[in-house]
């Protein structure tokens, strides 16, 4: 007897413990080129191949733009701020700031208030780089997103958006091997 992988499609995400997984995938005939996981990494790192490779001009590396943006768009202005934004930890963020720093593109300063605290800040020419960032990422992902229509685009940006919540809360929620739910 068969099973139907037809899920029914609710309008908004559901709360996790409303919902139920529905096995998409299985051992025995699991194909990894096939999985959503896989799908999905590999367009990302193909726009981000795409990204770096028409921000080359600028001498801007995938690493090296993410925290220029961030801090251009006021996600962050501390280096703990920034480590948090990128997923890096201390050390990288450290050795990232140094190469922006060797770049001209910005400066760590000490807060006057507490001395713990370290902020960044563009300089000219990091604002002016960081400037441009979003125009090469809406070429890129517009390329990528060629015969999408509108609608297809909103559908796409809703499952993913499903997905990240779904993985949201199997962080915050743990199941122990007894089936009882852990917070």
């Amino acid at each position: 007897m068969s099973v139907s992988k037809k899920p029914i499609l609710p309008s908004k995400p559901p709360a996790t413990a409303e919902c139920v997984a529905v096995a998409f995938y299985g051992a025995g005939d699991y194909v990894p080129e096939d999985s959503v996981g896989y799908l999905m990494r590999r367009v990302l790192a193909m726009v981000a191949h795409e990204v770096e490779r028409q921000l080359e001009a600028s001498d801007l590396t995938n690493a090296q733009w993410v925290p220029l943006l961030k801090l251009f768009m006021g996600r962050a202005s501390t280096v703990a701020e920034l480590a948090r934004e990128c997923q890096l930890d201390a050390g990288a963020m450290t050795r990232l700031l140094d190469r922006l720093e060797a770049k001209a593109l910005c400066r760590r300063v000490r807060s006057l208030a507490d001395r713990r605290v370290v902020n960044i800040e563009l300089t000219a020419e990091g604002t002016l780089a960081a400037a441009g960032i979003p125009e090469v990422l809406s070429r890129v992902q517009n390329a990528h997103l060629a015969g999408f229509t509108f609608e297809e685009f909103e559908t796409l940006k809703g499952l993913l958006r499903r997905i990240l919540a779904n993985g949201q809360a199997q962080s915050a929620t743990r199941i122990n091997s007894g089936g009882a739910i852990e917070k």
